[in-house]
């Protein structure tokens, strides 16, 4: 497998897991991999895309709590609750 293949994905941080994928599409586009390995490579970055995103989404929703007024002027946050 490339590098990055063995580490669990829930210990890698975004930046790690979007470098994993990066190198997971470029070795399935370059079509050097064997069958058998080009199929556990793609699953591996489906889940790696689902973390990316995930992490992504977190963030979106952190921005979004950020309070501001009626003209755009920002006026300050709102706790952020993960649950929410």
């Amino acid at each position: 497998m490339t590098e990055g293949q063995d580490k669990p994905i829930a210990d890698m941080s975004f930046e790690e897991a979007l470098r994993a994928l990066e190198i997971t599409v470029r070795s399935l586009e370059s079509g050097e991999v064997p069958l058998d390995e080009s199929i556990a490579l793609y699953e591996r970055g489906e889940e790696l895309r689902k973390a990316c995103q995930k992490r992504l989404d977190a963030a979106q929703a952190k921005i979004d709590k950020i309070v501001s007024d009626s003209e755009g002027r920002l006026t300050g946050t709102v706790p952020f609750d993960a649950d929410s």
